[in-house]
């Protein structure tokens, strides 16, 4: 009886959608990317906005912040897309599908690196003054290395949320995965099949993108250098630590040799 159930629910040609399904998945990953390029660099920008010293540029980051912190997504999609057509600016889907990622998802953002800078001890730029380094150097060599490390399990967490999030795009034929599932449920009438298929595909993005990004947090809280510039300061360093320690430990041999 079962058998006979399931073999009436899976009744869709999934092979006639194979390609159609792929080019939806491109799109969605496309989404994906640009977006979230777009919302760090943002929301990064705005997070500076609100850590200056003009209290204009405060005023204006925390305006934008929490207006679109508490504006639902689908209603930022509806007045990119409906509500600049209807005033003369015109944008194609996916610029204002990417848009609406950005500027929502920047608010959340900007939160969490504001947080993770102002999380990093004033100790660490007066160490840097120190040092010589000016407020560009300070910045990017002594307080973000640093804050990166904090911000990334949240940064992570939006990541994977701003995935899911392109469905909302089906309101805007925006052909992501989701769009396409409607078109084949409009096709085949086979609803609960076709959209199971669809979680499933998003879920087979975002599980190991989440497993992947909780990979990344362990390294980085570890203290694994990421990039190669890095590592091969890592590796300098360790190399020339152990030259020193070598000559130390001759050193202290030919003294003790010498005293003998």
């Amino acid at each position: 009886m079962s058998g006979l159930y399931l073999s009436a629910v899976f009744q869709v040609p999934w092979s006639d959608y194979r390609g159609d399904l792929v080019d939806a998945l491109g799109r969605t990953l496309s989404y994906t990317a640009v977006s979230f390029v777009g919302a760090v660099l943002l929301g990064l920008a705005v997070a500076l906005l609100r850590l200056s010293r003009a209290w204009p540029a405060r005023a204006l980051a925390a305006v934008y912040t929490e207006v679109f912190k508490n504006v639902p997504l689908l209603a930022i999609i509806f007045l990119t897309y409906f509500g600049l057509a209807s005033t003369g600016i015109r944008l194609d889907v996916f610029t204002a599908g990417c848009l609406s990622l950005v500027v929502f998802y920047a608010a959340y953002l900007s939160e969490i690196f504001r947080s993770a800078i102002s999380g990093v001890h004033a100790g660490q730029t007066e160490a840097g003054q120190a040092l010589g380094l000016g407020r560009v150097g300070i910045f990017g060599h002594v307080v973000l290395p640093q804050a990166v490390r904090q911000a990334l399990p949240g940064t992570n967490t939006m990541l994977v949320d701003l995935l899911k999030s392109t469905s909302l795009l089906v309101t805007v034929s925006a052909a992501e995965l989701m769009s396409e599932g409607r078109l084949i449920t409009s096709a085949t009438f086979r609803a609960l099949e076709v959209y199971l298929v669809i979680s499933a595909l998003y879920f087979t993005l975002c599980y190991p993108l989440s497993q992947l990004l909780l990979l990344l947090e362990r390294k980085v809280r570890a203290g694994v250098p990421l990039s190669p510039w890095r590592r091969r300061r890592m590796r300098a360093a360790r190399e020339l630590l152990a030259a020193e320690l070598g000559a130390g430990i001759t050193t202290d041999t030919e003294r003790k040799e010498a005293a003998a």
